[in-house]
């Protein structure tokens, strides 16, 4: 691979999102570091079961996920959020970029003033196809449209216009819906490599042995008598040293490193985020016509490379406060056969530029008949929601 990266601009990068014989991705290659320094401690999430998701490779390294890809889309898709200040001065540009719709979930009444409880659709778990948006009757009336002209004509202009970050962060329809599932145009991971694992030791010391035998003795016979124990409640000293009861807590008369309490990695190696742009996947969205294709082509490309490029705080969970290095970061052009090529992207004022422009043709689809001052917010329906709960799915209808 060529070490010369090679400047692209704007007018190639909308080439590439049309063209089915250009690149196959973009991908992109940061090297973080833990605020400590460079071989500090960290603490990655923990899973179910397996405590930290570590693999080891036949040559003996050890890899660590430190944010997940699900994980990386939740961080990234806010960057689009509307923020304001108390004077309701828009401060974030990258909202312009998408329709700001949310939910209202509740309005409660505060010294004669009537305050309502929203979710942005930015925030949903599932975003646009999340079980809140189908309970949601004033927005529900949108959305479902759009996921039927992307199943029965493939076409996503109407999806893309409502809910860009769906079509960019992917979908399943797959609550009372079409069952639509879309893959990610954006993917991206953070690993640490040759990390080791450390485990932590904790004792907590109550008030128990400053009590008076009475005092223990009517404790622990209200505990027994409330199927609870002692050390949950407060009254008596707990230590933390093991993590799970599935496997042995010793082994050959030592700790078992299986069932200790965890204690964050060591990282001996880099630390690594990287991100994909999927081009092909990009492609082979459609809108109504071929003009409409380049322009579905164009905005979500461009809202890519802009969440990509957004330098978010990396405070990942508790011990783990990361950064960026001072490394540049690495954008490889990746063909569909032949070597990759390191290349540079516009500055991000120029994809900011070009995006609000791309944005355009799609605000005149934004909807604006929502419940409240912003157009753009839809009452939650809690008997909506309820009869989700209540209705059977086609195999269970099927089988009754």
């Amino acid at each position: 691979m060529s070490t010369v990266a090679t400047r692209v601009n704007c007018e190639l990068l909308n080439q590439w999102a049309n063209d089915a014989s250009g690149p196959v991705a973009l991908h992109l290659r940061q090297t973080l570091l833990p605020v400590e320094g460079e071989g500090g401690v960290i603490f990655p999430p923990t899973y179910a079961d397996i405590g930290y998701n570590i693999d080891t490779l036949a040559d003996g390294r050890k890899g660590a996920t430190i944010d997940s890809v699900g994980s990386q889309a939740n961080r990234m898709e806010p960057l689009f959020k509307s923020v304001r200040k108390d004077d309701n001065n828009e401060i974030n540009p990258l909202a312009e970029l998408v329709p700001q719709i949310e939910i209202i979930l509740k309005s409660e009444e505060t010294d004669g003033k009537i305050y309502e409880r929203k979710q942005s659709l930015l925030d949903l778990a599932h975003r646009s196809a999340d079980a809140v948006v189908k309970a949601t009757p004033g927005l529900r009336k949108h959305i479902d449209p759009a996921f039927e002209a992307l199943n029965r004509d493939g076409n996503a202009w109407h999806l893309c216009a409502l809910a860009p970050t769906s079509l960019l962060f992917g979908v399943w329809d797959s609550r009372d819906g079409t069952g639509v599932k879309l893959p990610r145009l954006i993917r991206a991971m953070i690993r640490a490599w040759d990390v080791e694992v450390l485990h932590s030791a904790a004792q907590f010391n109550s008030v128990w042995k400053a009590l008076d035998p009475e005092q223990r003795q009517a404790l622990e016979k209200e505990a027994k008598a409330n199927k609870t124990k002692l050390s949950e409640k407060g009254f008596s000293d707990a230590p933390s040293v093991f993590r799970t009861d599935k496997v042995a807590h010793f082994v050959n008369n030592a700790p078992n490193p299986e069932a200790r309490v965890l204690g964050g990695v060591l990282v001996k190696g880099p630390i690594e985020r990287t991100v994909t742009v999927n081009l092909i996947a990009l492609r082979a969205l459609k809108g109504g016509n071929d003009e409409q294709t380049k322009q579905i082509h164009k905005y979500l490309l461009y809202l890519a490379l802009i969440a990509a490029t957004s330098e978010f705080d990396l405070f990942l969970r508790e011990g783990c406060l990361l950064r960026y290095a001072d490394a540049e970061d690495e954008w490889i052009k990746v063909p569909r056969r032949g070597e990759p090529r390191k290349i540079e992207l516009p500055d991000r004022d120029e994809l900011l530029k070009v995006a609000k422009e791309a944005v355009k043709p799609f605000q005149k689809d934004w909807p604006t008949d929502g419940e409240s001052e912003t157009k753009l917010a839809y009452r939650f329906d809690i008997k909506k929601a309820k009869e989700l709960l209540s209705k059977k799915s086609e195999e269970e209808a099927a089988a009754s």
